[in-house]
């Protein structure tokens, strides 16, 4: 049966193609001649179907969005260099399959909401290489999106079960940077977590070890300033329960951003490459610890929020619960967390119940349900949810950010009637800076505007 012959994960810095490059490409030889040797494998391959996974595609927070239609042209016109253009024709019936098999796999996946039709950078550029050496192939052009690591995989499953219903010779490319931040005089600065972004995520699709690329952090991804760890992600999901044989071509960043390119070629069945059902196993076993290792408060926040989605009502207080829930009273943020990543936060400032056993109960709902971020959490969820709880001590005001310290105090600013907060100890907030522009910005108040400011300190429950 045909399926995914190959898969590819490579970069596409505009200044590789000559007449953007005008001699600057030579600085990054090795990754041309990486380059070259990954097109003459598509070459000798001749595939069908090249599927090619693109950050610079229409992208959007809670769907993938797959080109529709019979084609697309695009050019380097935007690096200066618009006689170096494009066509390629779309795989449709590809594109038709594979939207059926995302939506039997509950998975938001289709060819609606294009903004751009024309080919981007993060297209051609792989395809400039592989035309050289094969060009009858039709395309499958897909985006990123804002959902989980799981999500991205998952995709890449049903990439590899359309090609086996279609029997498609199909290729898979990956087309992403690596860090964008691995040097001070380079076009995005330097970050310490660039170059450790860039030696992890090499040695990780060095040895093929796809399951490690779902426990990249969030805020290490977005602190290296990385664009192609998503489409890595679809690229191991397209190779599920799948061996491989790899070869690690070249990584460089002599501009201060990586540079990697690797070949995937598969070797059989193996079915102990199930990254994603061994990843899910583990995620559920660490949740069961930690629902048992959570504390009255998180306890309450929990049980509030399963009965709430289970009967749409607001639960009846338990009983038994420790008696400063009963009779104290104190303002208290209820967080959501799926994934590592945030799923719903809202709270009170000051108590507004008339205990703080109401207040936990009343933002446990509002957290779940009314946080105008993010849609209502649903049932097959609540299991998955990371809950924290912050009560919150007394406001003081203080006359200056250097009164301040983001592991200890969250901050209010407040201009007018408009007020922010943010709580403390929060991960990707490092700064004092940081912490108060977070703050400005919930308030809806420019960064250039003053504000008087609040602090406090919390009591956080796990």
């Amino acid at each position: 049966m045909m399926g995914i012959s190959a898969g590819f994960m490579v970069p596409h810095p505009p200044l590789i193609i000559p007449d953007v490059g005008r001699g600057e490409e030579k600085k990054i030889q090795k990754t041309i001649d990486a380059y070259q040797k990954a097109a003459e494998i598509i070459g000798r391959l001749q595939p069908e179907t090249i599927i090619l996974l693109s950050p610079h595609q229409t992208m959007y927070a809670d769907y993938f969005h797959i080109s529709p239609g019979p084609g697309a042209r695009g050019d380097f016109g935007q690096f200066r260099a618009g006689q170096t253009f494009m066509e390629v024709s779309y795989d449709m019936e590809f594109v038709r399959v594979l939207c059926e098999t995302a939506e039997e796999a509950a998975l938001q996946a289709g060819t609606l909401g294009e903004r751009e039709k024309r080919l981007d950078h993060g297209t051609m550029v792989p395809l400039y290489f592989v035309n050289q050496h094969w060009t009858g192939y039709r395309l499958v052009r897909i985006g990123l999106s804002g959902l989980p690591l799981t999500d991205h995989y998952r995709l890449g499953q049903c990439i590899k079960a359309a090609a086996q219903t279609l029997r498609r010779n199909t290729v898979v490319i990956a087309s992403g940077d690596l860090s964008h931040k691995l040097k001070e005089d380079g076009p995005y600065g330097y970050q310490e977590e660039g170059p450790a972004y860039d030696a992890r995520i090499m040695d990780v699709m060095g040895r093929g070890a796809f399951g490690e690329l779902l426990e990249f952090s969030e805020d290490f991804c977005e602190k290296a300033a990385e664009c192609g760890h998503r489409s890595f992600t679809i690229l191991a999901g397209a190779f599920d329960r799948t061996g491989v044989e790899i070869e690690m071509l070249s990584y460089e960043g002599p501009f201060g951003v990586g540079y990697g390119v690797c070949t995937y070629l598969p070797s059989g069945e193996d079915g102990t490459r199930n990254f994603l059902k061994k990843y899910e196993e583990k995620e559920r076993r660490e949740l069961l610890a930690r629902r048992e290792r959570e504390d009255p408060y998180v306890r309450l926040a929990r049980y509030t929020i399963e009965a709430f989605i289970k009967t749409g009502t607001f639960p009846k207080m338990p009983e038994e619960l420790p008696e400063e829930l009963y009779h104290s009273r104190a303002g208290a943020f209820v967080s959501l967390k799926e994934n590592g990543k945030l799923r719903g936060c809202i709270g009170t400032i000051h108590a507004v119940r008339a205990s703080l056993a109401e207040e936990i109960m009343h933002n446990a709902v509002s957290a779940c349900s009314e946080d105008p971020r993010f849609s209502p959490v649903e049932g097959w969820e609540v299991e998955r949810l990371t809950i924290s709880v912050d009560v919150l001590g007394e406001t003081e005001k203080i006359s200056s950010p250097e009164e301040l310290d983001v592991t200890r105090y969250g901050v209010i600013v407040t201009r007018g009637v408009r007020r922010g907060l943010l709580l403390p100890n929060l991960e990707g907030v490092d700064t004092i800076e940081q912490q108060i522009a977070i703050a400005k910005q919930k308030a809806g108040i420019s960064g250039h505007e003053s504000v008087e400011l609040e602090r406090f300190e919390v009591i956080r429950h796990f």
